[in-house]
């Protein structure tokens, strides 16, 4: 099944509705789904590619991490940025239930709920930040400014 550059996904409806501009790309899933490839896919830098993990905080809280895809999140780090003794990633299946959203297509936009978000302070350091679009082989690529705003983003020293 070959994709339409023209498909929108909700992420992409989301931004549009919020007049948000972003530029969206398309990557073969088959050829890695790992964000590095993604990265080497879209001919980006993997420190501006970022990825959305989610995370239970000891409360019963639920968090959302946006990470450079290189870099690996500090659950240390990440609990003391939300206020946490500690957190722990959610289990892959609570995934979609929770945030709409299938593992490899977390998008920190559209989610069933806006949880509270913090995104790696390197963030703050690039021109642009592609996140997935919500869809496997869908990212979008927009001002990291917009984006923390658009989901009322923090930001802290998250990876390791």
């Amino acid at each position: 099944m070959a994709k339409q550059k023209d498909e929108k996904t909700n992420v992409m409806r989301v931004l549009e509705q919020k007049s948000v501009p972003y530029t969206a790309h398309t990557y073969d899933p088959d050829a890695g789904l790992d964000g590095v490839s993604v990265a080497r896919q879209l001919g980006r830098d993997p420190e501006t590619v970022f990825k959305t993990l989610v995370a239970r905080g000891a409360s019963g809280g639920l968090y959302v991490f946006d990470i450079p895809v290189e870099a690996s999140l500090d659950l240390k780090k990440a609990a003391k940025a939300v206020g946490e003794k500690s957190i722990a990633m959610i289990h892959q299946k609570e995934l979609l239930p929770l945030t709409g959203y299938v593992h490899g297509g977390c998008s920190p936009v559209g989610m069933k709920k806006q949880y509270p978000t913090v995104f790696d302070e390197t963030a703050e350091l690039i021109d642009t930040i592609v996140v997935s679009a919500g869809k496997i082989g869908f990212q979008v690529e927009l001002e990291p400014a917009a984006l923390m705003a658009l989901v009322g983003a923090s930001t802290a020293d998250l990876s390791v």
